[in-house]
């Protein structure tokens, strides 16, 4: 029985059950017949007996010459017309002056008749000369009230238990017609239960709760469950992580888990959803809901986009280290191919100044942004933007902004310990992008101008600072150029693909800093990042 599944295992019980159950009902049914149909016998044998007994000149006719010959024609009649087995009027000596054998007329009555002598009603179940019989014996008082005569009225057992039997029909076809419903009500229970179980046994449901439960908190995603009327059912303990879920969020609406309301919305509308990008306090999560396929339940899983964005700004870096090296190459071939050439027209000297003077103007820029940002990871990334900004036309330029005297003088120098380089990178690629963009979108000369320093005014704040010469950002849009799925490309005139300052408000979030946007004095947009030094940077996995 350990093999069978959880609802033919409930099935069986069931049934056991009802069998009991049905069976008791039916002896406890029949007991109860048999009792009622007894006192039913004696009910009717004492009423016979005592309406007899109080029968005008039947006290007159038990103390004639011949009682016989009067009171046995009328016990007979009385007998047939009530349907019991005997009426017995005797002396009260006991001495019978009828009976429906009239072979035992004449002869002692077999029973107990000490009450009735006495004046009293008496009912008894007593084996007498026709069986077991229920029996009453009620006195034939005389004019002085003194018992002159005895009435015995009884009905055997055999015809109470032939009334019983009558019963017995109905009482089984009850029992039947219950036995039935139960069986069809159980039947019900067990395809509901073998569809809920899916047929499965205890010994396999037990298994596949532990693989689920240790897939449920073994996964790196965030994932949890929303059933259709937008109730959280489950979530894994990496989802009450990233969503900072209350310890009791079963059962409660995403709507009052003071979750983003763009994220809260997703959940509860019960739609596919595929890398949707959700702010949820300084994170950014990639949000992937699906259906169950079982009473509109959906599945949401929840991935740290923040990691990925420091993911994808490593890969930005690479990548513009790429196009450096492949902008820088071009350019070297086509310098070597022109210092060869002055070469063979022989002019020695000029091949030289020439190639002294490209070393120089390479030497330049590597200086100046060594000398501005003496940080690897920022220094590379900005070489490569620098690269990638040339190409599109846009003269990027790098300054140290204010900082601070004393052998600490480089602002990142002292806060590199403090902040990690990826979230530095996020923030500042994000803004150098953009910015590239709107200089791009504006008429000549386009500039971006990265300063990155120490705010002497900010308690030595990291000051990071963006400023480009585009069409810049209207003052009632600076409000919203940090909301998820804007971006600053929609001031310029194209859809927003709306993540990137998104992303730099919740970095900036983190760090206990503040980002601010404005309009430059050249009419193009300035965004300013201040991040307190005092404010340790948050751990990473890796160092961990």
């Amino acid at each position: 029985m350990a093999n069978q599944s959880i609802a033919r295992q409930v099935l069986l019980w069931q049934l056991a059950l009802v069998l009991l159950l049905v069976a008791a009902g039916s002896g406890v049914a029949l007991h109860a017949v048999h009792r009622s149909g007894a006192q039913t016998a004696r009910e009717r044998a004492l009423d016979v007996a005592r309406t007899l007994a109080r029968s005008p000149g039947l006290a007159e006719a038990a103390g004639s010459a011949d009682p016989t010959a009067r009171l046995q024609p009328m016990a007979e009649t009385v007998r047939r017309e009530n349907k019991v087995d005997f009426v017995v009027v005797m002396s009260v000596a006991g001495i019978r002056y009828t009976h429906p054998d009239p072979t035992r007329i004449g002869k002692t009555f077999l029973g107990h008749i000490d009450g009735a002598v006495h004046g009293r009603t008496t009912t008894e179940t007593y084996t007498g000369t026709l069986g077991p019989s229920v029996r009453a014996v009620v006195p034939v008082l005389g004019p002085d009230g003194r018992p002159v005569a005895l009435v015995s009225v009884g009905v055997t057992n055999r015809r109470v238990d032939a009334l019983v039997g009558a019963e017995i029909p109905l009482v089984l076809t009850v029992a039947a017609g219950a036995l039935a419903l139960a069986c069809a009500a159980s039947m019900a229970v067990h395809h509901r239960l073998r569809r809920q179980t899916l047929g499965l046994g205890p010994v396999e449901l037990r298994r596949v709760y532990e693989h689920h439960d240790a897939v449920l908190h073994a996964v790196r995603e965030g994932l949890a469950v929303v059933d259709a009327e937008g109730r959280l059912v489950l979530a894994n303990d990496e989802a009450v992580r990233l969503l900072a879920l209350p310890a009791d969020f079963e059962g409660r609406h995403v709507g009052a888990l003071d979750l983003d309301e763009s994220l809260a919305a997703t959940l509860a509308a019960g739609r596919t959803v595929a890398d949707q990008i959700h702010l949820c306090g300084t994170r950014a999560l990639a949000v992937n809901v699906s259906p169950t396929g079982r009473d509109g339940r959906m599945v949401a899983t929840f991935r740290d986009h923040t990691e990925l964005r420091a993911l994808v700004g490593e890969l930005d870096q690479v990548r513009g280290f790429a196009d450096a090296l492949r902008a820088s190459a071009h350019e070297a071939g086509n310098r070597l191919h022109t210092v060869v050439a002055l070469v063979e027209l022989g002019r020695g000297e000029e091949a030289i100044r020439f190639a002294t003077g490209e070393l120089a103007a390479a030497q330049d820029l590597a200086d100046e942004l060594t000398n501005a940002v003496s940080e690897p990871a920022l220094a590379a990334l900005l070489f490569g933007k620098h690269a990638q900004a040339a190409e599109r036309g846009v003269q990027l330029t790098v300054t140290g902004g204010p900082s601070t005297d004393g052998p600490d003088a480089d602002p990142l120098d002292a806060l590199a310990a403090r902040f990690d380089p990826r979230d530095l990178v996020t923030v500042l690629g994000n803004l150098v992008d953009n910015a590239i963009d709107a200089a791009v979108s504006a008429p000549p000369p386009r500039t971006v101008q990265v300063t990155v320093g120490v705010d002497p005014d900010a308690e030595g704040a990291l000051l990071l600072r963006v400023a480009d010469s585009g069409p810049g950002i209207d003052e009632p849009l600076t409000a919203r150029v940090f909301e998820r799925g804007w971006s600053t490309k929609e001031a310029y005139g194209s859809q927003g693909r709306g993540l990137g300052l998104a992303l730099v408000r919740a970095t900036v979030a983190r760090h206990a800093g503040s980002v601010e946007v404005a309009r430059g004095p050249g009419g193009g947009a300035v965004f300013t990042v201040r991040l307190p030094a005092a404010v340790p940077r948050p751990r990473s996995e890796e160092d961990a």
